[in-house]
């Protein structure tokens, strides 16, 4: 796809500029806990702002549902804005009409005013085109730049892009063409790594996945869905038994498209589920009755590594076993670090993302030497799935 960046803007002096930012940021007690989707739109407000425009962030916070609700203000986000950008961050009450109005009729070139939470209104998550139009009416220019947020097509991500001349700021140009380079124009060969607990979140990504890469490592939970289809016995493990046809479907439009998936071939196994658990390493044909599945042994990891090490580009989604407790870690940890080593020495693109992914790549330090972590959730899962992203499709030019 093509779509017009902040390249793209002539003269940025004077110019209202609506960005929209995702900020749906962690919080205790009105202080911010987590500042990475802060951290990860400062470019693109430091650069408008440095070029004379009137940067004016559009955002929501929470789940209000149309109301006004106190504790959904972002009033303390404009704060860990303020902090972080070094700079004052104004604030109006509201996101659009009078208050809002009033806000952007005083602001100076250069300066940032943050606005209250769009889903404080009904017509946000409607994509009402009045709403919409309140929107763009304090406006010259609109900049999304909040990917995690284009899955939705509401009045701040879909509607106000058709009423003004719209862009990608810099942290969605290169989401966007992060993903390309992943999957809309690869390198081949194309590794896929899924992993989670369950096939029923993700069997619209595994269909569309086996048609468009190489070779599909499947793990965590979802692996012993594929191996039970199989014949295999699993054990008491997490496994999805009713879901047995949905998997020899996939596995089989895997054959027909020429997608080689690869299963466990053995299996870190305990009676419990519990840090330091007694466990033993199996094949995946010898699962006690009485185990539970809770990692991918040593010699699966050494498959893993073979395929990255074959492929020139990785897609991953999803840790490979039960990460968050060690030692079923193991896995996870030494698949992400092989990966982040063949990125760092120039052999591989590897693109990541998905909430468990970003917190598994870190918890093996290994996101930094990605090509490109994204920290949208459901936005990059709809991506994976092939599905079209309305707040993307509105960049178009």
């Amino acid at each position: 796809m093509t779509f017009k960046t902040l390249d793209d803007i002539t003269d940025l002096a004077g110019k209202r500029v609506l960005v929209r930012v995702d900020l749906n940021v962690p919080m205790d007690n009105y202080k911010v806990t987590d500042t990475t989707r802060i951290e990860r739109v400062l470019p693109t407000i430091k650069e408008l702002s440095e070029n004379g425009a009137k940067v004016i962030l559009l955002a929501h916070f929470g789940r209000p549902k149309g109301e006004k609700v106190k504790e959904m203000s972002l009033a303390p986000v404009t704060r860990a804005v303020s902090d972080l950008l070094g700079k004052t961050v104004g604030f109006a009450e509201d996101c659009i009409g009078p208050s809002a109005a009033g806000a952007v009729a005083v602001m100076q070139n250069g300066q940032v005013l943050m606005m209250e939470n769009t889903r404080f209104h009904k017509g946000e998550e409607k994509n009402d085109p009045e709403f919409a139009k309140a929107l763009a009416a304090n406006g010259d220019i609109y900049v999304n730049d909040a990917f995690s947020a284009a899955h939705r097509a509401h009045g701040s991500t879909e509607g106000i892009a058709q009423l003004l001349p719209a862009y990608a700021g810099r942290t969605m140009q290169a989401e966007l063409e992060a993903l390309g380079s992943a999957l809309g124009e690869p390198v081949r060969p194309v590794l896929a790594v899924v992993g989670g607990a369950k096939v029923s979140s993700k069997i619209d990504l595994l269909e569309n996945l086996v048609a468009k890469v190489d070779m599909l490592v499947i793990g965590g939970g979802m692996a012993n869905t594929f191996l039970a289809a199989k014949g295999i016995n699993v054990g008491k493990s997490l496994c999805e038994h009713d879901l047995a046809d949905t998997a020899k479907k996939i596995m089989a439009a895997a054959e027909t498209a020429g997608c080689e998936i690869v299963l466990p071939v053995d299996a870190v196994v305990a009676k419990e589920f519990k840090a330091g658990a007694d466990n033993e390493t199996v094949s995946v044909d010898a699962i006690p009755a009485d185990g539970m599945i809770l990692d991918v042994g040593a010699a699966s990891v050494e498959v893993v590594k073979s395929k990255i090490d074959a492929a020139k580009t990785l897609v991953w989604n999803g840790p490979l076993g039960a990460f968050e407790i060690a030692p079923f870690d193991t896995a996870t940890v030494a698949a992400a670090k092989h990966a982040a080593e063949n990125t760092k020495s120039g052999k591989l693109n590897s693109v990541a993302g998905g909430g468990d992914t970003v917190a598994a790549l870190n918890h093996a330090g290994a996101a930094s030497d990605f090509s490109y972590v994204s920290t949208a959730g459901g936005a990059f899962l709809e991506w994976l799935e092939g599905k079209e992203l309305p707040g993307v499709k509105a960049l178009e030019s």
